[in-house]
């Protein structure tokens, strides 16, 4: 069996409707992030609403053309029962396995890999995508990442995994039943302008996140910003443990969106449309399906941490979207961390 390696991780009132699918889709496609993310321009163009991730999806169809090319030797790095462990983890700079995508495939496959990556983002943020990777592996790029794949392409059972610094992605054409994303994701940058960034996060491609969620806290009056904001240390990142759920019953932090006026719902609403833009439109309709199915946005919770506010600017580094079934923590301090968990049931 071929265990993951893990390089040293870095230290680190008023009633509205729900937010249905189309919604995000058409807000996320609205999205001006230009002016906030530094250097690479976006023109956002509005998404199509439609299905689930599926066999026949193109980041898929790639992944059964990836699989047939590979030899024997190249299987027995790379592949496992659709049912191992190992698919279900997540962390925030590790390997799958140990075949690097620029040591253990040829030129053809390493082409294939790159565009199945790309397929699994929306086509106006891969560009951004793309730096980040560049960045964060020091020139090295997709080269610098590995993969596994478990069960098999065609048989109705299989993902693709692709890990590295600062990121994890899946592509399952929905195979794995109930799970957004094919499961727990992570995606993270440290730019170029050094490993502790500034308070500004300068050319930090998803910076501009954190700017969006900023603006649902300073349209917070003070009792709702007393509520919102937590004193203590910033929740631990410890791999899987890091987006476990905590279903319909649990203690969420901060401020319920569902006490938030209908004007401060509707920047959480841009918010989540912020954090679904970097992907293709069939994983934001199935995370908005299952964020629907456990009570929209108004089951969600808000909390910003004041601990590790860089540059003690009360522009909240650290925060977190959070529901029954959802986790989607932001830790932009010493820069950029995020994990998400998306699932139909906790």
């Amino acid at each position: 069996m071929v265990e993951p390696q893990r390089p040293a991780v870095c230290p680190d009132c008023d009633s509205t409707p729900a937010l249905t699918r189309r919604q995000v889709l058409q807000v996320a496609g609205g999205v001006a992030v230009a002016a906030v993310t530094a250097g690479l321009p976006i023109v956002v163009r509005p998404r199509p609403t439609v299905a689930a991730p599926r066999p026949t999806s193109k980041s898929e169809t790639l992944v059964a053309q990836l699989y047939s090319s590979l030899t024997e030797e190249q299987k027995r790095m790379i592949c496992f029962p659709f049912d191992h462990a190992l698919r279900g983890e997540v962390d925030n700079n590790w390997y799958i396995t140990r075949a690097r995508v620029g040591q253990h495939f040829n030129a053809d496959q390493q082409a294939l890999i790159a565009e199945i990556f790309q397929k699994l983002h929306n086509p106006d943020f891969v560009e951004r995508r793309m730096k980040q990777i560049h960045e964060d592996t020091n020139g090295r790029g997709l080269a610098a990442t590995s993969i596994a794949i478990f069960g098999e392409p065609g048989s109705g059972k299989f993902e693709f995994v692709l890990t590295g610094r600062h990121c994890t992605v899946r592509c399952d054409g929905d195979s794995v039943e109930g799970a957004a994303f094919g499961g727990p994701i992570f995606y993270g940058h440290a730019s170029i302008s050094g490993f502790n960034e500034t308070k500004d996060h300068p050319g930090n491609v998803y910076w501009y996140q954190a700017l969006r969620a900023n603006e649902v806290f300073r349209a917070l009056d003070g009792r709702q910003r007393a509520q919102a904001l937590i004193s203590g240390p910033v929740p631990p990142e410890i791999r899987t443990d890091t987006v476990k759920l905590r279903g319909r019953n649990g203690n969420f932090p901060g401020i319920p969106v569902r006490t938030m006026t209908r004007d401060q719902r509707e920047l959480v609403k841009k918010v989540l449309a912020d954090l679904l833009l970097p992907f293709r439109s069939e994983d934001v309709e199935e995370a908005m399906r299952h964020i629907e199915a456990n009570g929209g946005i108004e089951s969600l919770h808000m909390a910003f941490y004041s601990s590790e506010d860089i540059g003690n600017d009360q522009v909240w580094d650290v925060w977190r979207l959070e529901g029954p079934t959802m986790v989607w923590y932001f830790r932009g301090s010493p820069h950029v961390h995020t994990w998400v968990n998306i699932r139909a049931s906790a």
